[in-house]
Order: C-alpha cells, then sequence, then structure tokens
C-alpha cells in the first residue's frame, strides 16, 4: 500500500560507482539515491518517467515501485541503470546490470506510514464514479474499499498508545517488523508554530454506520 517501500545495500561494482547523488532506475522504475555510494530507496508509489499518469483519465498505473518490490521479494532479477557524476574513488559513471534480491549485501522493508487508526473505510455518495488512491469508488455508495482490520485492527483497539509504541515488534510484510516512530496523529507541535499546528487530541474509533 501506500508509504511502503524498500530500502537495501547493492554491493559495489568493479569499478566502483557512487549511486548516491546520482540517478537510478529499477526496471525503469526511479530510485531515491540520496542516501549513499551503494544504497537505494524504492518506493510502492514510484512511476516510471514516461508513465502517462492521469494526463489519460483515469490513469492506468500498470507499473511501478510496487511492483518491482514484488518482483524483488519474488527472487526475480531485476534491472539496475544508474548513471553518476564520478569521483577519484568512484570513477565509474554509468552502470547497466541485473540484481537480484539473493545478491544484495541488506534489503530492509520499510513502511513509513502504514497504521491508521482513522483510515478504515471509503465510501463514494456522488452521482459521478470518483477515483481515487483508495481505488475506484462507485457513485450512490455502489461499493466500499476497506484499508483496515477493522475491529482486529491493533491501533483501533490501544488508541491513546498504552501498549503500541516505538520499538514494538510487529507483523510486517510476512515477517517480524517493529514499529520505528509515533508517525503523525499524534506528533507534538511544531516548536516554532505551536499556534498554526495544535496537538492532535487521540479519537477513538467508531463505526462509520453510526
Amino acid at each position: 500500500m501506500c508509504s511502503s517501500g524498500v530500502y537495501f545495500n547493492i554491493g559495489h561494482a568493479r569499478p566502483r560507482i557512487k549511486l548516491g547523488g546520482g540517478r537510478s532506475y529499477l526496471n525503469d522504475v526511479p530510485a531515491y539515491t540520496g542516501l549513499a555510494a551503494a544504497d537505494l530507496f524504492m518506493g510502492a508509489n514510484a512511476l516510471p518517467d514516461d508513465d502517462p499518469r492521469n494526463r489519460i483519465h483515469p490513469g492506468e498505473f500498470n507499473y511501478g515501485g510496487g511492483h518491482v518490490i514484488e518482483e524483488l521479494v519474488a527472487g526475480k532479477d531485476v534491472r539496475l541503470s544508474a548513471t553518476a557524476y564520478g569521483t577519484d574513488c568512484y570513477p565509474r559513471k554509468k552502470l547497466d546490470t541485473l540484481i537480484n534480491i539473493k545478491d544484495l549485501n541488506e534489503a530492509v522493508l520499510f513502511n513509513i506510514r502504514n497504521a491508521y487508526q482513522n483510515y478504515n473505510v471509503a465510501v463514494n455518495l456522488s452521482d459521478k464514479t470518483i477515483y481515487t488512491y483508495m481505488g475506484v469508488l462507485k457513485p450512490r455508495m455502489g461499493n466500499i474499499n476497506y484499508s483496515s482490520a477493522g475491529q482486529l485492527s491493533p491501533l483501533f483497539n490501544d488508541p491513546y498508545y498504552k501498549t503500541i509504541g516505538i520499538g514494538t515488534q510487529i507483523f510486517l510484510g510476512g515477517g517480524i517488523g517493529y514499529v520505528a516512530w509515533q508517525g503523525t496523529q499524534h506528533n507534538p507541535p511544531c516548536p516554532a508554530r505551536k499556534k498554526v499546528y495544535p496537538r492532535a487530541v487521540p479519537v477513538r474509533w467508531r463505526s462509520s454506520a453510526t
């Protein structure tokens, strides 16, 4: 889902190339290179440069970062194309190769914001179909798209974070994960702009039917 991503270390090519500050693509999908010499981050929402997006409405979004991550996890080869500015210690300026998760030094699934308290269902009450990041919503409540485990959701059952917090072990992407930070809903206000961004007040979950 949105906010999902993976960061990984591909190891060093011969001769070495400094990916940081350059441009990198995985199966033609851009990866973030502002990390270090051999590190990349691929977000699930990343799109190829030539994807028409919503210029042809509604967009099809046939391939993107989420598909690349899925192929990496499945053990498939993924094409890495990279360009760099080159240095004396990292002289290579271009790299075109295949990478596989089995050959990576490290690969970590990192979901920046994936646990929601008040993010359970989307409906459309208007008279026309609308296209949202939670899918196609038919008019007059013709369908309901859920984005929650409902009453099984741990955050619905722990609205004040008395149990869940930074470091809590969770089930993530088929394996063991950990809560990395508190997120946005209960963040303290920005010190310089307290009047503009007041502290969020925890709200207990209520059924959308009430």
